[in-house]
């Protein structure tokens, strides 16, 4: 069965396009089936894995309000045994539609139903607000890794996303768990980012991640070309980063 994770924070700019694209990429790589939904308007994760969001007909939206089924709507992508359920930009109506609808929460989770066996591991690529999508996000999954960027507002926001967590856990998803809080965008050059490592290790310790995704000037490419950067450039750093943040997601989940 597979595992559900949803990549996640209200902060934009930390990661979690990157993350998701390149976690998904480098599961892929390591032999593991993965599906990719892309839950962000911006539509960013589709088009990072080479798809012409313009030409998406059917996406999360159309799943969120149940019109498709997921079968209907998942395409693969540019990297192996990685396929996307993509977005696009009418997803930002979805909330709205959302409003008055019963267990609209669930819609995602209900959804996810008829493709999750078929799939080692599932990532949500999810909008940085905590919204309704985010929420079905969070609903939907078995576990959450959270990206902080090693910069000064780092922890800023962090204390009310792990406070919707407990309150997703309490209200919609009790079995909901903490993957683990990922470290990104980290230079080893600045003492700043150093502070922040030790900071959030010092008061998170066992539920942060050892590996810790560097700046690289290749991560910030290789979306442009349409490619995670396992194709993109798999001797670089960010590659190396990436796939052991992989190793490490599938040994914490094969004990």
């Amino acid at each position: 069965m597979g595992k559900i994770i949803a990549i996640a924070n209200q902060k934009g700019g930390v990661g979690k396009t990157t993350t998701s694209i390149n976690l998904a990429a480098s599961l892929g790589v390591l032999e593991k089936k993965v599906l990719l939904i892309d839950a962000d308007p911006q539509a960013n994760a589709s088009s990072g894995l080479g798809i012409d969001v313009e030409s998406v007909e059917i996406g999360t939206y159309q799943i969120l309000e149940h019109s498709y089924t997921p079968k209907d709507a998942i395409v693969a992508s540019s990297s192996p045994n990685v396929w996307v359920l993509p977005a696009h930009i009418d997803l930002v109506a979805i909330e709205i539609e959302l409003v008055d609808k019963e267990k609209r929460e669930y819609m995602l989770k209900q959804a996810l139903e008829e493709v999750k066996d078929e799939y080692d591991y599932i990532l949500i690529d999810c909008a940085p607000s905590l919204g309704l999508l985010t929420l079905n996000a969070l609903t939907a999954a078995d576990s959450v890794i959270i990206p902080i960027q090693c910069e000064y507002f780092a922890l800023e926001g962090l204390g009310k996303l792990l406070n919707t967590i407990k309150s997703v856990q309490k209200i919609h998803n009790p079995d909901l768990d903490i993957e683990g809080l990922l470290l990104t965008m980290f230079d080893s050059r600045l003492r700043l980012s150093n502070q922040v490592v030790e900071e959030v290790q010092k008061h998170f310790s066992e539920m942060v991640f050892k590996t810790i995704i560097q700046r690289n000037v290749k991560l910030s490419e290789a979306p442009s070309y349409g490619e995670s950067i396992i194709n993109f450039d798999a001797t670089s750093k960010g590659a190396s980063n990436y796939l052991s943040l992989a190793n490490e997601v599938i040994k914490k989940n094969s004990n």
